[in-house]
């Protein structure tokens, strides 16, 4: 009687080896799908999910489980939009075989996250590959990129009109007020009215020229909570006339912060006078600052105004546009540089109807240092222990 052959016995060496390494080419590609930092996603020709990595199911918020067999664009039904690009997106890609688009998913808190989508056909027999990348951050660097060209350019032109039109301003100005006094009672309005533009006129150039050069700031030690009550106390009257109250929570005991104090107080007068406009039939604005876990001090001032679309709010920031009647939209640009050069961020937050609240975080230490009082020649000399007592 022959002897029983073994399974392995009776299949060829080579087939067995060849399996083997199938396998593990299969384990391979099986683990650098999930592992990619990248979305990734097999679809079939009927647009239902097959595979899907890790990363794609955080982009989507669901499991794994939940999306397999689903449609590509169901977990968006609820959205319109995105539902609509999706499904262009899943179009043009079975039209063209390769399709790249970029896709805008807004969160719950609203803020926008940009999606980018590259496809192709037929990666494997009968299936689809679509990769995600968020490329929400390079957006963002490319926004401030162009808005920086843009303060740029216009600072260059500002400079060289600034002080074309500063010379006649100043001979105007003084004319005017040697006319003062040889003016009729029933020409006063029209002399109040040519003082008014004149200062107006003075004030857009100023701002010009702020943004036309460097600045050299002097950064020095400063109680934040003072100067917002100094700008508090200053706007107060403004505020009376609109029938506007304020509503302030300044927290107590906060630690100094080094700064440019007149430059953040021209910050937060713009921010306010704003806001005091925005409400042309009274009402509050509320001014909250607090110090931050992260060594930062959080600044928000709110308005109950009427509140700016989401299309505006794209724009707000950018020389000459305004939402303001008689506004040249340079005091915001102005404020946002301001806020750059100390090292922070303003952050703007508005719904239509409830109003608009700015959100300004700063740095303890912007990573400057205080400005010293000179030494005077005497102390210059004294070894360190005199000068202390000194």
């Amino acid at each position: 009687m022959k002897p029983q052959l073994e399974l392995e016995d009776a299949i060829p060496h080579e087939m067995l080896n060849g399996e083997s390494d199938l396998q593990e080419n299969q384990q391979r590609y099986k683990q650098v799908f999930e592992s990619s930092n990248d979305g990734l996603i097999l679809w079939d020709h009927h647009s239902r999910i097959v595979d899907i990595n890790l990363a794609a199911e955080k982009l989507f918020r669901l499991s794994k489980k939940e999306l397999i067999g689903t449609l590509l664009y169901e977990p968006f039904r609820a959205k319109k939009q995105q539902m609509q690009e999706i499904i262009h997106h899943i179009n043009m890609t079975l039209k063209k075989s390769r399709y790249m688009s970029t896709l805008n998913f807004e969160e719950k808190n609203g803020e926008s996250r940009y999606i980018e989508c590259s496809s192709n056909m037929n990666i494997i027999e009968g299936l689809n590959l679509t990769v995600f990348k968020d490329i929400t951050d390079k957006v963002a660097m490319q926004e401030q990129l162009r808005k920086s060209e843009t303060l740029h350019v216009i600072g260059e032109l500002a400079a060289g009109i600034a002080h074309e039109i500063r010379n006649p301003m100043t001979a105007l100005k003084g004319f005017i007020q040697l006319l003062e006094g040889s003016i009729k009672n029933e020409h006063a309005m029209y002399y109040q009215v040519i003082t008014t533009e004149l200062e107006r006129i003075d004030s857009i150039i100023n701002e010009f020229l702020l943004l036309a050069k460097p600045q050299v700031i002097r950064f020095q030690e400063k109680d934040i909570n003072q100067i917002m009550q100094e700008t508090i106390d200053l706007l107060q009257a403004h505020a009376v006339l609109h029938n506007v109250q304020f509503v302030t929570s300044l927290e107590g005991d906060l630690p100094s912060i080094f700064c440019e104090p007149n430059q953040l107080k021209k910050v937060f007068i713009n921010l306010i006078k704003n806001a005091i406009e925005v409400m042309p039939n009274g009402g509050s604005i509320s001014v909250i600052v607090k110090k931050m876990k992260d060594h930062q001090i959080y600044i928000s001032i709110q308005d109950e105004g009427m509140g700016i679309s989401k299309e505006k709010m794209k724009k707000l920031g950018e020389p000459f546009y305004t939402t303001k009647e008689r506004g040249t939209g340079l005091g915001l640009m102005v404020s946002y540089k301001i806020i750059e050069e100390h090292k922070g961020t303003i952050r703007i937050e508005s719904e239509e109807g409830k109003g608009t609240v700015f959100h300004i975080l700063l740095p303890l230490n912007p990573h400057h240092e205080a400005v010293q009082p000179e030494k005077s020649e005497e102390q210059k000399h004294l070894r360190p222990d005199q000068r202390r007592m000194a």
